[in-house]
């Protein structure tokens, strides 16, 4: 089962649509079409809202969106009903501004001239903060690298970090990346030819079966793009990525409050992750300390209007945070002198599914208690039926022969199921249900208790290739007592970047290796009595993904003439115990 499909899903942008809009009546003066000249002549296009009985310079909040800035007039209303300068502002390139788009790049320099122009206005107080998320929370982090001396604070959102999440995540691309550039092509909105699933599944499955290269994307979805082509010849972490982001240097640096926001099936929750680990390690104590973390149970489009129904599940009324109220009593806490925000009662706030209940913990590391061992094993070498798998077990390692499983490129079966896809992605089995034999699958016993996980799953996985690479997927899910499934959390990994993200190394064929799937998305749940866990072991084989031939060439040129069959080998016994682990939740840190 392949489920970046899943992540992709979770990607779609939903710019506007707050918790709830301001009243229409609402006392709120308005001026479109404002110019903001930046420091190259470029101007960009703003639309301001400060509240009509203004009377003294106030904190200013902005967001820069390459989404056409009108998408953002509720969160404007609302911000400037509740006592903020609010302005939507079109990214360089997009809308009514000047200049080229160049995604993501523009932005640090951009955003910090939006800054200091907004300090510099009469309305304002001199304390400017940014909101939004996805691109908008990539923008906050990229804009506080450039240090304006008036960006009071910020709060990123479920933002990507280039070359980690996006446009890629474990060095695999997405095909989903052509779908956004169309949406951002040219300079007005393509929002109905973005949204259309359809289309988008047709295009892609075209490609897919024609077997073409990777890197001809952009041309089968008729929309030739010189960035995706950029891209795509630079496929895993490297100079190239690393100026996108800041750097351990400009991380330490870093001296102002921020609230990072994400979703446990956000499809950037692993680069809004990554940003907040990065701070943590570089930056100073006392900007650490100012630092909190929010992670829901929200996809992409939730982490900035929660909703309690989707993907197939619904969630406690706790889960459904009212966004615009949070940021408002952040912005009064950093930039008015307020109270902290009653919610974060401690510097991690995660919610616990299944239990549905909010915990704290003081640091992200904190919400593991301890992580418990589970030994891979089977019988007679058999792991290959979801209804007759392997074993995860506690006691002892593996002893049974080693499991395989064979994959070959040029099955087109998947297809047939992703087009089959609908909304309820985090109970869909069907991939598992219908994997041939052609993936392996383990399963721990009944839990005799309810289990609270927390944190980060690993897996160590003692791999035998008879190819040089390949692309390999890794997926947990709940087994409830009743035969359905919820999914858990995902990793991955390309062999060829098994022991290092930034230096590819061919696997030799016949050669048992050690890989360490431990860039598992986040999970909180209570995993109910009588549930199992499945582990789930697959090759990468999707309509919605670059395509690995095995052959140890540059992934995104290879075509369906370059295929070659691969048999992946899975050895788990005493000397190589192939092991999964389990991070069992703390308590919480604060009873509420």
């Amino acid at each position: 089962m392949f489920v970046i499909r899943c992540s992709l899903l979770a990607l779609l942008v939903l710019a506007g649509l707050p918790a709830h809009a301001a009243d229409a009546a609402a006392p709120v003066s308005f001026e479109w079409g404002m110019r903001i000249p930046l420091r190259d002549g470029v101007e960009l296009s703003a639309t301001l809202y400060r509240p009509r009985d203004q009377a003294a310079p106030l904190p200013c909040v902005f967001t820069l969106t390459p989404y056409i800035a009108q998408s953002y007039h509720e969160r404007g209303m609302y911000f400037a009903a509740n006592g903020y300068v609010f302005l939507a502002i079109d990214a360089r390139g997009r809308g009514n501004s000047g200049g080229e788009f160049t995604p993501l790049l523009q932005e640090a320099k951009d955003g910090h001239d939006v800054v200091e122009w907004l300090a510099a206005q009469p309305y304002c107080n001199g304390k400017v903060s940014m909101w939004g998320g996805s691109y908008a929370g990539y923008n906050q982090w990229a804009t506080a690298k450039e240090f304006p001396p008036h960006l009071a604070t910020i709060v990123p959102v479920a933002s990507p970090m280039a070359g980690v999440d996006f446009p890629m995540r474990h060095q695999m691309f997405y095909s989903y990346d052509m779908q956004w550039l169309t949406l951002v092509s040219g300079r007005t909105g393509q929002e109905s030819i973005f949204g259309d699933g359809g289309f988008w599944s047709a295009q892609f499955r075209r490609w897919y079966e024609a077997g073409a290269p990777f890197d001809e994307l952009d041309r089968w979805v008729g929309n030739p793009s010189p960035i995706f082509r950029e891209w795509v010849a630079h496929p895993h972490a490297d100079a190239y990525w690393d100026r996108y982001n800041p750097t351990p240097a400009e991380f330490a640096r870093l001296s102002l409050p921020i609230l990072s926001i994400t979703g446990q099936y956000d499809g950037d929750q692993p680069g809004a992750i990554a940003l907040y680990r990065a701070h943590f390690a570089h930056g100073a104590e006392q900007a650490k300390a100012r630092h909190y973390l929010v992670i829901g149970p929200w996809d992409h489009a939730g982490t900035r209007t929660p909703k309690a129904d989707f993907g197939g599940m619904t969630f406690g009324e706790a889960s459904r945070i009212d966004m615009n109220a949070l940021h408002k009593a952040w912005y009064d806490w950093t930039m008015k002198d307020g109270d902290k925000p009653g919610f974060l009662a401690d510097k991690v706030a995660y919610y616990v599914t299944g239990e549905d209940a909010w915990r704290y913990a003081p640091t992200l590391d904190a919400v593991t208690a301890r992580r418990e061992t589970w030994y891979l094993d089977s019988v007679e070498g058999r792991a290959n039926d979801v209804f007759a798998s392997g074993d995860l077990r506690r006691d002892r390692a593996g002893r049974g022969r080693p499991d395989r499983y064979v994959h070959d490129p040029l099955d087109l079966s998947p297809a047939e199921r992703e087009a089959e896809d609908g909304d309820g992605w985090l109970v869909d089995q069907r991939g598992d249900l219908r994997a041939g034999g052609g993936e392996l699958f383990y399963h721990t016993p009944p839990f005799a208790e309810d289990v609270d996980v927390a944190g980060f799953f690993s897996l160590s996985a003692w791999i035998e290739l008879d190819r040089p690479d390949t692309d390999i997927m890794v997926t947990l899910r709940e087994v409830r007592p009743d035969g359905s499934t919820v999914f858990l959390a995902s990793s991955g990994i390309r062999a060829r970047y098994r022991h290092d993200l930034r230096r590819p190394q061919l696997a030799i064929p016949g050669a048992v290796e050690r890989y360490d799937f431990d860039e598992f998305t986040f999970v909180a749940r209570r995993i109910g009595k009588g549930s199992r866990l499945r582990l789930n072991i697959a090759p990468v084989n999707s309509m919605y993904a670059e395509k690995n031939y095995n052959t140890g060439g540059v992934v995104a040129a290879q075509s369906r003439k370059d295929a070659r069959t691969v048999t992946v080998t899975l050895h788990h016994d005493p000397r190589r115990p192939s092991a999964l682990t389990v991070p069992i939740a703390a308590p919480s840190s604060v009873r509420r």
